[in-house]
């Protein structure tokens, strides 16, 4: 990230505050023509497609041709001077010269008899009034609609739904704590209940001007995103008739057939991994097929050279492109390698392997790169297939990449070894050349940008603690304790982080410089914006170990968003963590719905409330059962494949 005035921060979620990219509106000339022009101009070039395959027809006086229909021969013919092939020359054994001349005329026939009938279609056509003409359209349209209105309604072939284990309860035995998990429900509830008053069906909401909130990579429609997003905490939490408002409105209201440029990554992590979540949950249908219909939009992002999709796409047409600033129009890491897991969830459920093929390319491409110092570079081109600027980082553009290669293993249920060993290949790399302790004794993960390591860490690589917490069990050479360790550093480097501000909520980065640890130095990265990451870490440490001091930091973040953030309409960002006197950004981000809250509310319950060897949260904090299915082809495992 250089400058988040200009950059979203890709990755776990690109964040709103007028923090990520402007929008670039597609400029597209409309011409308005009439029909008959239209289908004169089509007649043009069908009748130009005619004399020109008539024209170009090839001469058999000059040279011969081989059909397969006719069972020609093809032998490559050797110069017995050389003793070699010669590729260029030919010798034909087949059909005689008399029987290539009447296939050939044959075919001019045909074109003729073609090019006569189009006429007289044309004509036909010309001679029609206006109205009738507007009328076959209308009839040519209303079929291509009720065909796609097919297609999104088809009847998904039935699969073992995967057991819902642990998904409500978890009520905690000690009384204190209940009452914790009981405050983090109510700021639940106070979020949602503002949502639904002022900012209903809107993406997002504006807690202190009362009114819906949207950014560009939701694209230009309200599509509920809070809503979709908020929906499996919501369940968990047992309110279930908010639960059952937002199934309503998804089912009323959630259309995908809109002209609407909208990000890939955050689209297929909130609303795919939402309503898979949703569906998983609760077993209710309308999230599957609302899921499935979404995921064939996404689909045309991924029509490129190299298979590597595009950044945005447009839901109705299909168009896709990158951002504009990202490096000489690359794609980012940390937003095509953030569709594992949604996708095989998606060929499970459908039966369609299309998903998991897209994703798997993807993987087997990155395989195949050079990696400087064994480091995946942000930035790579969908067109040639090159890295783009050498700036690797477990912060913003980098992150949720290499969550995801662990996650594949664990919800293909530890089979996916090859997810595995890309993992734990990164992880030796970043440990190798990013992850330093500071004079102060932090261990902090930098960014490598052009050969040179910035001593700088982002709020969103805090969530790296938790990782290497989850990926501590099956690391290599036995270090399973040695990963258990460093994810408590980062956590603490984490802490210190919102410990040294005046409102203890952390900053968006923060430097170790010399004197400075653990500090923003800029003022543009002062700002939080209702982030989950340090909380997710407190989270995953907190079930591994059991160490009390992690629901001890988590409270600290609770009561501190509950007394700088919350505002009657809801919670707000605030733009300067070290101001005791903070300025609210009004706009209550969907992810604190979907993530900060349903952390908070999962450190103080029990484990038996989604366990970990059951689900896989994905980055946006939307569980997926764990895939038990040894037969399945959607395994990384060639053995059982």
């Amino acid at each position: 990230m250089t400058t988040p005035a200009l950059l979203p921060l890709s990755g776990r979620r690109i964040p709103p505050l007028n923090l990520g990219p402007p929008s670039f509106p597609h400029h597209r000339a409309t011409l308005r023509l009439s029909e008959k022009f239209i289908l004169l101009l089509i007649l043009s070039a069908f009748i130009t497609l005619c004399f020109g395959a008539f024209f170009f027809l090839p001469d058999s006086s000059k040279h011969k041709r081989f059909d397969l229909g006719l069972e020609d021969v093809l032998i490559p013919h050797v110069d017995a001077g050389k003793g070699a092939k010669n590729p260029g020359v030919f010798l034909i054994h087949g059909p005689d010269e008399h029987r290539h001349r009447e296939e050939e005329e044959r075919l001019r026939n045909k074109i003729r008899a073609d090019h006569e009938k189009a006429l007289e279609e044309a004509k036909e056509k010309l001679r029609k009034s206006r109205e009738e003409i507007h009328a076959e359209i209308q009839t040519e349209k209303s079929k291509v609609a009720q065909s796609m209105k097919i297609k999104e309604t088809r009847v998904l072939p039935p699969v073992p739904v995967p057991q819902r284990i642990g998904v409500s309860g978890g009520d905690p035995e000690d009384t204190e704590i209940r009452k914790k998990r009981e405050k983090i429900k109510e700021m639940m509830k106070h979020a949602w209940d503002n949502y639904r008053t002022y900012g209903w069906g809107h993406n997002e909401l504006r807690p202190i001007a009362r009114k819906g909130h949207s950014t560009n990579i939701f694209g230009s429609s309200q599509m509920g995103a809070t809503i979709v997003d908020a929906l499996d905490t919501l369940y968990i939490m047992g309110l279930h008739d908010e639960f059952m408002d937002g199934k309503k409105w998804i089912e009323d209201n959630l259309d995908f057939s809109v002209n609407s440029e909208v990000s890939v990554f955050e689209v297929n992590i909130r609303f795919i991994g939402g309503l898979l979540a949703a569906y998983y949950l609760s077993g209710e249908e309308i999230f599957k097929t609302k899921a499935v219909q979404l995921a064939e939009k996404l689909l045309p992002a991924f029509n490129t050279p190299t298979g590597i999709p595009w950044a945005m796409v447009n839901l109705k047409s299909g168009v896709g492109r990158n951002w504009g600033w990202a490096s000489a129009g690359s794609s980012i890491l940390a937003e095509f390698g953030t569709l594992h897991m949604e996708f095989v969830h998606l060929s499970y459920l459908t039966g369609d392997l299309t998903y998991y093929k897209k994703v798997m390319h993807i993987r087997k491409l990155l395989q195949k790169m050079d990696r400087p110092n064994g480091l995946y570079p942000n930035y790579l081109n969908p067109r040639t297939g090159r890295w783009g600027q050498y700036h690797t980082s477990v912060g913003g553009l980098g992150d949720s990449f290499y969550e995801y290669l662990l996650k594949a293993w664990l919800m293909s249920d530890k089979t996916d070894h090859e997810a595995r060993r890309m993992y734990d290949d990164a992880v030796e790399a970043i440990e190798k050349h990013l992850i330093k302790k500071s004079r102060g004794g932090l261990v902090f993960i930098g960014e490598w940008k052009n050969g040179h390591l910035e001593r700088k860490m982002g709020h969103l690589a805090c969530f790296a603690g938790g990782m290497f917490a989850l990926g501590a069990d099956g690391s290599r050479k036995d270090k399973a304790g040695h990963y258990l360790e460093l994810g408590a550093e980062i956590a603490r480097t984490c802490h210190e982080s919102y410990d040294r501000t005046a409102l203890k909520l952390g900053p968006e980065s923060f430097k170790f410089d010399g004197a400075v640890e653990a500090v923003a130095v800029r003022q543009a990265e002062k700002y939080y914006i209702l982030r989950p990451e340090v909380i997710e870490t407190y989270w995953y440490l907190w079930r591994f170990t059991h160490d009390p001091r992690y629901r001890q930091w988590g409270w600290e973040a609770a009561l501190a968003i509950e007394k700088y953030c919350r505002v009657s309409g809801g919670f707000s960002g605030v733009k300067d963590v070290y101001s005791l006197t903070p300025t609210h950004d009004d706009v209550q981000q969907s992810f604190f719905l979907a993530e900060t809250l349903k952390y908070l509310y999962l450190l103080f319950s029990a484990d038996d409330l989604l366990p970990l060897d059951h689900w896989v949260f994905n980055t946006e904090a939307h569980p997926l059962p764990v895939l038990r299915l040894a037969n399945t082809t959607l395994s990384g495992n060639p053995a059982v494949r």
